[in-house]
């Protein structure tokens, strides 16, 4: 049973309590296939989502999660509502709560803007991606990808290849694999490598075939153009030339590697077109475990006990 009210990153998390998420999420996911996508596990539960950045995956497959449970599902558009007046995050989440909402599935452009929201509702709040900081339902999708094509996830030598520095993606990621004893590289550029990220436990690189050579899996990262200031990188091109994942880089990892990115891509800058396209590619499917994942998360919070069974 999941004993902690919120989900609000992968770091406080033990393995135990994410073995049991990515557990829930394996019916869940017999549940997207099914031909009539609906059960009602979740019936008189409500879910409202408040993204305060854009999103598609997150956004929307959260929502779908909800529905495919049966839970009543809303979205707050943030530029539409009181917000642009100068509503504080607590006053909109305490607006929200008290309308009777069960979850709130927050993100946030402020490093822990859901944590603040937790600590002042009662509402269970869902952390859907916090500034550079994480984005644990990514991370749990990721882990569930790994685990479900490779089996025991302290088995597998991971790289993680592109923007470290801005990626709450790659946290996440961090935090989950070395909490089962997963070999981690990073790579990327120097000025796209925080310092601080080797008292995490990972190997960091700044040659993409040393850090890919003989690895399970290659999750590639968005370039953030968004969040770097000028000069990071001298241009997208020199970057595609220099980290780019091509096929000939790939082919160093193993035959059978893994080829991830959690979206959107940046195609033929960060990852070449063809490597997406190619068979040892799981983007797409990573999606379809995010709803999956995101469907055993809020069936935890809102008090499911134990595995969910699909036969529900």
């Amino acid at each position: 049973m999941y004993q902690r009210k919120d989900l609000l990153g992968l770091k406080e998390l033990t393995a135990d309590e994410i073995s049991l998420i990515l557990d829930t999420a394996v019916p869940m996911k017999e549940i997207i296939q099914r031909d009539i996508k609906k059960v009602p596990t979740l019936r008189g539960k409500s879910m409202v989502t408040l993204f305060y950045e854009p999103s598609t995956r997150t956004k929307t497959s959260f929502e779908m999660a909800g529905k495919y449970l049966s839970a009543d599902t809303s979205s707050l558009t943030v530029s539409a509502s009181s917000v642009v007046k100068g509503e504080s995050l607590i006053d909109t989440g305490r607006t929200i709560e008290v309308m009777g909402t069960n979850v709130i599935v927050i993100r946030h452009q402020a490093a822990g803007a859901p944590h603040l929201l937790a600590k002042n509702v009662k509402a269970r709040v869902i952390n859907a991606g916090d500034g550079m900081h994480e984005h644990p339902t990514q991370g749990l999708l990721d882990l569930f990808t790994m685990r479900e094509k490779k089996g025991d996830l302290g088995n597998l030598t991971v790289a993680i290849l592109g923007d470290i520095m801005h990626s709450r993606v790659a946290r996440s990621n961090i935090w989950g694999l070395t909490k089962f004893g997963a070999k981690v590289h990073v790579v990327g550029p120097s000025t796209l490598i925080p310092k601080e990220i080797k008292q995490m436990g990972v190997k960091v690189f700044h040659s993409v075939e040393e850090a890919v050579k003989n690895v399970d899996v290659i999750n590639v990262l968005r370039v953030q153009r968004e969040r770097q200031k000028k000069g990071l990188i001298p241009s997208l091109k020199e970057y595609a030339k220099v980290f780019g994942l091509d096929k000939k880089r790939a082919s160093l990892a193993k035959p059978d590697a893994l080829i991830m990115h959690p979206g959107p891509m940046n195609r033929g800058v960060e990852i070449m077109p063809d490597v997406y396209e190619c068979e040892q590619s799981v983007v797409d499917e990573q999606v379809t475990n995010g709803v999956a994942v995101r469907m055993a998360v809020l069936y935890l919070l809102m008090g499911g006990k134990g595995v969910y069974e699909a036969t529900n």
